[in-house]
């Protein structure tokens, strides 16, 4: 699988002088499978110029949103393949109340929006995911439901040997530390279990977590237990705050660095995740 990370910021889009090397744009990333099919993990700001790079479109497109906060799904209507109508685009996301179409329609309709849905001419599918494990071209799709505020899900892709887990929403220590939780009462951890590639939230410095406590995201040290337990072979934190400087994510990903390494962590196996970034997996 090829990774390209797209957009990485968390809540709302952060552009500007400080934020430039880590990225402004919220939640996109593509897979690109060893057949060639494409995967767009979440619909953020990022996913305009994903859109636009693929231009023309390589063949059927999956886009698959974990959750539907507007920083998940705020870059649908500028993602110029939905305009293309030989552009075959299935959007898929988790189970709701309603059907994922109406409730993106709450978005993508009047006074919110001056294009509709039902008028992008790829005509898209809008579907909820078809059970814990499906096939997208060469992958097996996994996905489990996991902490966080509102219907939430975690991805697993498998394409052969190679294992992307993507969890960029998640609070996995909301009831208490890692230490204290065995194996499977912890969220997410059967989705991320020995991932080739990790890419968790770490929205919070430690400081800043206890006045977020409950809002659906991890601090440092939560991020860091997590993929330890977790034996992904590499992870990337993901889902900055707004209100990260690249100067402060550079400090951030020193000490996990540091921690990864006193917890007997291998070289280069940690790192904060940066827009543009590519890995081949």
């Amino acid at each position: 699988m090829r990774v390209r990370l797209w957009g990485t910021r968390g809540s709302v889009p952060a552009p500007g002088a400080g934020t430039a090397r880590y990225g402004g744009n919220t939640s996109c990333v593509q897979v690109t499978l060893s057949d060639g099919t494409t995967i767009v993990l979440d619909a953020g700001t990022g996913i305009r110029a994903l859109g636009l790079a693929l231009d023309p479109p390589p063949g059927p497109i999956h886009i698959l949103l974990t959750h539907l906060h507007l920083d998940h799904i705020q870059g649908l209507l500028f993602f110029t393949p939905l305009f293309n109508p030989g552009c075959e685009v299935t959007v898929w996301g988790p189970p709701t109340a309603g059907s994922l179409e109406r409730l993106i329609g709450r978005y993508l309709s009047a006074p919110l929006s001056p294009v509709e849905v039902r008028e992008l001419p790829s005509g898209p599918a809008f579907l909820a995911c078809p059970g814990p494990e499906w096939q997208i071209g060469q992958a097996q799709v996994h996905a489990r439901l996991v902490l966080h505020r509102g219907p939430t899900l975690g991805y697993r892709i498998v394409d052969g040997e190679s294992s992307l887990c993507y969890l960029p929403d998640h609070e996995p220590a909301l009831a208490e530390s890692l230490d204290h939780v065995e194996d499977e009462w912890i969220s997410g951890l059967g989705v991320a279990r020995d991932a080739s590639l990790l890419i968790h939230d770490c929205q919070y410095t430690d400081q800043e977590y206890a006045m977020h406590r409950g809002w659906g995201h991890s601090r440092l040290s939560d991020a860091l237990d997590f993929a330890t337990r977790s034996g992904a072979k590499r992870t990337l934190f993901f889902h900055h705050d707004p209100l990260h400087t690249d100067a402060l994510l550079d400090e951030l990903g020193e000490q996990a660095a540091d921690r990864w390494r006193e917890r007997g962590g291998g070289e280069g196996a940690i790192a904060m995740a940066m827009e543009g970034g590519e890995l081949q997996i």
